[in-house]
């Protein structure tokens, strides 16, 4: 009795988390350190018992040397592992796995130097990882990945080991159909000597970044990888003068092409003529297949159109500038501008909101995976500033209410949650105060700034009233971020702004009668419903995408949305215009 009274007094987030049955549970701060090392460098058993957390973070602990024994069989539910800025190493011992809903396994800033099978990711057969989609061992010290990491994590779409020691891949990670799914490999600022011609087998590959390695060639295969269009080989040591030049002033479909025809950066010798041919005739045959039935579609497809406008074709576009500072917080953010839109009609905002809602519970995965934030692009004041300061230093007028400090925000936030949920005497709590233990710990917090210093998002919490959308809303500006993956911020913005046209189309077809004062109460009267410069005969509008860029302090950019591989829609009711 001594000892569990102990335990409690020690972790009563353990306790509370029980009582409340939570599904989510963060450990970090100062006072994680001192219990950690007083467990032994391990997380206690009891932390095991909670079986029904679906995401798990225990982050910036120095004392945390290995998770400890009973997390794969204590959370089977588990589908969030976030264990980042640890001391985990040189292995995992007893390996992860197997966790058969994790989906997001957040290994970053540890110091693994080694995977080796029963000190890893878990068994490989069975998979111990069959739903693992993003991965992510960036700043550890790693020589090797494991041999059998495809066959332990098979549906895996996003891998980031930038900043390792790795000097080659696993072959069996490049074998035919091994990660059928693999989209964004990321293993810059490692000691890379070679790259495999068989990587021309990840079928699905859209994002390579190969920077800072020490690669001398570059394989002619790379350009037979079917989906690839962002390509990122800067400060390698090529042999091929012409190709060093290329990556600074070439785009992606440039490089390939080069490859392709046989220039001096494939691995040996000169191009194969029956290769060549059977990638043309691999490349004709695509082109025959997208163009069957194309007028059809078109003419389907001609009511839900989307345009985009390239950085180049923009005279003021919009720019994010990300500071170093939320690289240990929430290091990525996508964003776009789209125009066009028809909230004033009808219930056509109450749509929209209701929409993006339903979008952070299922692909957001209720925000822990990513969070969504729409601003009125009138309102934003550009360029923008990605940042993170201290809770008590960050001002912010929240939605639909004055002006407060990030700290007190969340404290007020955290009396509402818990008034809440006794008044329905619930056992969980609703709303904006489900996101709140997101936070828990945090010695900085995520925000968004425009031209004149005000905050204008403070993921994943809330926007600024400053930016706030209306029924007068036409033109927005969309962002996206995530703590966990580039990749699926893209994914999440391409559904955004597929949903953005239906909802549009629906709107232009119907010319809904009625309002939505409840989604916006300072909207004013009803005007007629405006038509938008770009309207068609029909009456339908296309909405036009804006790219917009997230560089670094330097002005290096980070990533463009819409990139070519982005809103690749296969959808027969929805045109893309590049």
């Amino acid at each position: 009795m001594a000892a569990a009274a102990a335990v409690s007094e020690a972790w009563p987030e353990l306790e509370l988390a029980e009582q409340q049955r939570r599904r989510e549970l963060l450990l970090t701060g100062p006072a994680l350190e001192e219990r950690v090392r007083a467990a032994g460098g391990r997380l206690p058993p009891r932390l095991f018992s909670l079986s029904l957390l679906h995401y798990l973070e225990v982050s910036g602990c120095g004392s945390l040397r290995e998770p400890g024994p009973g997390l794969a069989r204590g959370l089977p539910q588990l589908q969030s592992l976030v264990l980042r800025r640890n001391a985990l190493g040189p292995g995992l011992s007893p390996e992860l796995g197997p966790l058969p809903a994790l989906r997001v396994l957040d290994l970053s800033g540890n110091a693994l130097e080694a995977l080796p099978p029963g000190q890893g990711l878990g068994p490989a057969e069975p998979p111990g990882l069959p739903q693992l989609q993003t991965l992510n061992l960036s700043g550890n010290r790693l020589r090797e990945l494991p041999a059998d990491l495809a066959r332990c994590a098979p549906r895996l779409q996003t891998l980031n080991l930038t900043g390792n020691c790795l000097d080659s891949f696993p072959a069996e990670l490049f074998r035919p159909g091994a990660l059928p799914l693999l989209s964004e490999l990321a293993a810059a600022d490692n000691c890379l000597r070679e790259l495999s011609p068989d990587i021309a087998h990840l079928a699905s590959l859209k994002t390579l970044d190969l920077a800072n390695n020490r690669l001398s060639e570059v394989p002619a295969e790379l350009a037979d990888c079917p989906k690839l269009k962002e390509l990122n080989l800067h400060g390698n040591q090529l042999k091929d003068r012409r190709l060093e030049k290329m990556l600074g002033s070439c785009q992606t479909k440039s490089i390939l092409e080069y490859l392709r025809a046989g220039g001096r950066g494939r691995c040996k010798g000169r191009a194969d003529p029956e290769k060549e041919e059977s990638r043309r005739q691999r490349r004709e045959r695509r082109k025959r297949e997208g163009g069957e039935g194309g007028e059809e579609e078109v003419a389907e497809a001609s009511r839900l159109l989307l345009r985009v406008l390239h950085v180049s074709e923009n005279p003021a576009p919009l720019t994010v500038t990300a500071g170093p500072e939320v690289r240990d917080v929430r290091p990525f953010l996508v964003g776009a501008v789209v125009r066009g839109m028809d909230l004033q009609t009808g219930n056509a905002l109450k749509r929209f909101l209701t929409s993006q809602t339903k979008l952070h519970e299922d692909l957001c995965e209720k925000r822990t995976a990513a969070t969504i934030a729409t601003h009125d692009l009138r309102a934003v004041r550009g360029p923008l500033l990605y940042t993170a300061r201290p809770p008590q230093d960050l001002k912010i007028v929240p939605l639909g209410r004055k002006e407060a400090k990030a700290k007190d925000l969340v404290r007020q936030l955290q009396l509402e949650a818990e008034e809440r949920r006794k008044q329905r005497k619930r056992q969980a709590v609703s709303g904006l105060h489900r996101y709140l233990h997101l936070l828990d710990g945090k010695e900085q917090y995520p925000c968004l700034l425009d031209a004149d210093g005000d905050v204008i998002s403070f993921p994943p919490i809330t926007n600024s009233e400053k930016t706030k959308i209306k029924k007068t809303t036409s033109d927005l500006f969309l962002e996206v971020t995530s703590a966990t993956s580039l990749q699926v911020c893209k994914d999440i913005m391409d559904a955004l702004v597929l949903k953005m046209a239906e909802i549009n189309k629906y709107t232009l077809e119907n010319k809904e009668e009625g309002s939505d004062t409840e989604a916006d109460a300072t909207s004013g009267p009803l005007s007629e419903p405006r038509r938008h410069p770009s309207t068609e005969r029909d009456g339908s509008a296309p909405l036009v995408v804006e790219q917009v860029r997230v560089v670094d302090e330097e002005g290096h950019l980070k990533v463009v949305y819409p990139s070519k591989t982005d809103l690749d829609i296969a959808a027969a009711h929805v045109t893309v215009i590049r």
